[in-house]
């Protein structure tokens, strides 16, 4: 299972912008490389115009190549289209792959059903098709009811506590994680691994 994490970190606007931007061009890189992709989690800005980070989940024989392109700091050249007397130009934003093993992980992960909650109507509510799912040696759990049936719920907890597991991992072995998050004050920003420029977020080089 590849999973991609677009995230705008701690930046402004602007960067929760360029994540929602760069996941159209995503989508669009996928359907040429007939690539199957879903939308796992997404957390959008206060200003409902972008988003703070999306868990992407992709299937197809390139997924792991075209996951592996977006790895990385990247960088959105243009004018704020928020502040018009703003002088800053550049907002970064990043891309994390996640490799998760979906059978050996099913291994180690504890199920247990509930009755979803909220709304949804009479399915919601009269089914035990929400999963608690909790990691055995590391304790990570989570709770899942976004999807209609219990084997849908059960693959995307899995796929959510791989990517804390992965994540969780990153941290111990080096600073990466907290790097990623605090990008706009690294000097990785010299360096991105993609530029898209103007309004219509071109790719560049």
């Amino acid at each position: 299972m590849i999973l991609l994490q677009l995230s705008a970190g701690q930046g402004p606007q602007e960067c929760c912008t360029a994540v929602a931007l760069a996941l159209k061009a995503l989508e669009k890189e996928c359907r040429q490389y007939q690539i199957k992709l879903a939308v796992l989690t997404r957390e959008a800005d206060k200003e409902a115009t972008g988003f703070k980070s999306v868990l992407l989940q992709l299937n197809g024989q390139q997924a792991k190549q075209v996951a592996a392109n977006w790895q990385g700091v990247m960088l959105w050249v243009c004018q704020s289209p928020y502040r018009a007397k703003h002088k800053r130009k550049n907002w970064f934003f990043s891309g994390q792959m996640f490799e998760v093993n979906e059978t050996s992980l099913d291994q180690q992960i504890s199920f247990k059903t509930c009755r979803a909650s909220g709304a949804g109507g009479q399915h919601v509510n009269t089914t035990d098709s929400a999963v608690r799912a909790t990691h055995n040696a590391s304790g990570i759990s989570v709770r899942v009811q976004s999807e209609r049936s219990q084997h849908a719920n059960k693959r995307l907890a899995i796929a959510l506590i791989g990517q804390k597991l992965a994540s969780q991992k990153q941290q111990q072995m080096s600073q990466q994680e907290q790097a990623r998050w605090q990008q706009h004050l690294e000097l990785q920003r010299g360096n991105p691994v993609k530029t898209f420029k103007g309004e219509k977020f071109v790719p560049v080089g």
